[in-house]
């Protein structure tokens, strides 16, 4: 299965998943934890790029195949909408701030 069809096929999931990406990274500018250690996250980023690198290998065939490819356009198009939101939120609150 081709991408351009996977993506012109569930397109309205994917603007539902940039739309959902763009609310949280609008309202959760404020880091109030301490965040995902350096450890943690060098795993996250082994995870992702394997699982990316499954996807363009077609190493799961069938209908898993299809739901991890899905699944990671559908991830991605959420990262882009949650950093479009949290760049113009930043924008807009550093606006509006008075000068120090």
């Amino acid at each position: 299965m081709t991408m351009p069809y996977l993506v012109s096929f569930h397109m309205g999931w994917l603007i539902g998943s940039v739309l959902l990406g763009f609310c949280m990274g609008w309202i959760s500018v404020v880091q109030r934890g301490n965040g995902t250690s350096k450890v943690t996250a060098r795993w996250l980023a082994a995870l992702a790029v394997a699982l990316v690198a499954a996807s363009f290998a077609h190493v799961v065939p069938g209908r898993f195949g299809y739901w991890l490819d899905l699944g990671l356009i559908m991830f991605a198009c959420y990262l882009v909408g949650c950093t479009i939101g949290a760049w113009l939120r930043d924008r807009v609150v550093s606006r509006s701030q008075p000068a120090a």
